[in-house]
């Protein structure tokens, strides 16, 4: 079983931290996978950076274009990765968009996923049907789960389809626009949850966008079985630096 499933069936709430690849430095990226799941996060989402990040605010913005500067490229992460399941047991996603992996060839991407031990995919600018025609049976072929993004202005229609291709969860964005950490989520993002709630999708849902603190995770999580946290922990990586990974999960859970 992929290990995104495996993590699903456990009784808890799930805590995802995402980052982008070769940031601080280029080579902190195996020093922070390892940190992560020592400091008790449930999956780790990898940022692969490109030079025209549509989704991203911008303090994932300024980290992708550093990584960049870094020398971060699609070649260079998965010469990092090559042996991270050595020290490494819980899932693994990489997000990125889908230029890069075209670029690279998306059989060999997705080979070289499942030879490095990557769970899934997070694709924001790949449409659903296009994945679905086009590259599900790809995906399939190499043990990935590619997991699709819905947002408040998703129809329903949508929804139920995104939810009958489904194989892992479905990452709901908690609002429209791009990503960037918040205090707290208002009346208007809370009514959008309960309603997702109560669609009774057979794929679990995890939150993004908007989770920063102990606060906005559990609020998320009261509706869904996990959130995923990136700009608070970028932003604290450029603040307080690597090796402080634990103080910031501590604070979360």
């Amino acid at each position: 079983m992929n290990r995104i499933n495996q993590k699903l069936q456990e009784n808890k709430k799930i805590l995802s931290i995402y980052f982008s690849a070769g940031y601080p430095s280029l080579n902190d990226t195996v020093q922070i996978i390892q940190d992560l799941e020592k400091s008790g996060v449930d999956m780790i989402e990898i940022g692969l950076p490109f030079s025209d990040p549509l989704a991203d605010g911008p303090t994932i913005q300024a980290s992708s274009t550093q990584a960049l500067h870094n020398g971060m490229t699609t070649q260079v992460l998965f010469d990092q990765l090559k042996d991270i399941r050595k020290t490494v047991s819980i899932p693994l996603v990489i997000m990125g968009y889908f230029n890069p992996m075209m670029q690279y060839g998306v059989e060999a991407f997705c080979e070289k996923c499942a030879e490095t031990g990557i769970d899934g995919l997070i694709i924001p600018d790949l449409p659903v049907q296009d994945y679905n025609e086009n590259y599900k049976a790809i995906f399939e072929k190499y043990g990935l789960i590619n997991v699709f993004l819905i947002t408040p202005q998703t129809s329903e229609e949508r929804i139920k389809f995104i939810d009958s291709i489904s194989n892992g969860f479905i990452y709901m964005v908690s609002s429209a626009g791009v990503t960037g950490a918040k205090a707290s989520f208002g009346n208007t993002q809370q009514i959008y949850f309960d309603r997702i709630a109560a669609m009774h999708l057979k794929a679990p849902q995890v939150i993004g966008f908007g989770i920063s603190n102990s606060a906005t995770f559990k609020q998320a999580t009261s509706n869904a079985k996990g959130a995923i946290i990136g700009s608070a922990f970028v932003k604290h990586l450029t603040e307080k630096g690597v090796n402080s990974i634990n103080d910031f999960i501590k604070e979360i859970r």
